[in-house]
């Protein structure tokens, strides 16, 4: 008689772990906080080019005692109500020389309502080490791109400064920036021939400011939008369906998703309520 036998299952492969240490914090507005990170878990980072590029935080709740790097499959199994929260952010600058990076956190809320990432960055003190993977990240201004159009909110705000310093001095573009508050509004450096507008108030303001923009002529057309999900649709619905941009001409996606940390956002990914192009 002919019998088989089942092989296990093969082991999750954990992600490597660089480990840095908060060396400074400074409030360059309101409500946006950059930390300066650095030391020898540098060198782990899978470091790139890209201006969106990106990490993932791993923080753990401080009552549980753990110590970065852990050890996530025995804790995946073990004690599953410790795993460390996993948070993304846009690195805001690269420093290679001095192996330094800083990120650019966004603080909203207070106490329990301000999340799991702004809570933590905003009670981080130097001296502390925090655990992150990475970097991913996909968009970069291409030089022979003959106008640039950038739309973003306070999410975006650290990815979009990074684009606009590697962009060529002479790029022409515009760029659409929603904030909620007029305190939050930066300075950015940019081409003079890249207009840069801060549009304060309610999200639906990009969508409006999209749809009157003359976009009927596509060629050497760049694209960068990335903001709440459900903007993020209607604006895909804008730039694809009614401009007809073609779509490897655009860098869209959602950044966030209102009323969703962001383990249910990552996850709706994958359900027809994460979808930005229905």
């Amino acid at each position: 008689m002919l019998t088989t036998t089942e092989s296990p299952a093969p082991a999750r492969r954990q992600k490597t772990q660089a480990v840095l240490e908060v060396l400074s914090k400074t409030r360059i507005s309101p409500r946006l906080l950059r930390l300066t990170l650095g030391g020898e878990g540098y060198a782990a980072l899978n470091r790139n080019e890209h201006a969106d590029a990106y990490v993932k935080l791993l923080i753990a709740d401080p009552a549980s005692g753990l110590q970065p790097p852990y050890d996530m499959d025995a804790l995946r199994e073990q004690s599953p109500e410790l795993m460390p929260a996993r948070r993304t952010y846009t690195v805001r600058r690269w420093d290679d020389e001095n192996q330094r990076l800083e990120l650019d956190v966004v603080l909203h809320g207070d106490g329990e309502d301000s999340g799991v990432a702004a809570r933590w960055a905003d009670e981080a003190q130097p001296g502390e080490l925090i655990a992150m993977s990475g970097a991913g990240g996909g968009y970069t201004p291409l030089p022979e791109t003959r106008r640039h159009l950038i739309i973003g909110d306070h999410a975006a705000v650290p990815a979009i400064a990074a684009a606009l310093e590697v962009m060529d001095p002479g790029a022409v573009g515009t760029v659409l920036i929603q904030l909620d508050s007029e305190e939050d509004r930066l300075t950015l450096e940019h081409p003079a021939g890249v207009e840069l507008s801060w549009l304060i108030g309610e999200r639906e303001l990009l969508v409006d400011a999209v749809a009157a923009l003359e976009l009927s002529d596509h060629e050497g057309l760049q694209v960068f939008c990335h903001v709440e999900r459900g903007i993020t649709k209607r604006l895909r619905r804008v730039l694809v369906k009614e401009y007809g941009i073609p779509r490897e001409q655009i860098s869209i996606s959602a950044y966030w998703a209102l009323g969703r940390i962001e383990d249910q956002f990552q996850a709706e990914k994958r359900e027809p309520v994460g979808r930005i192009d229905d």
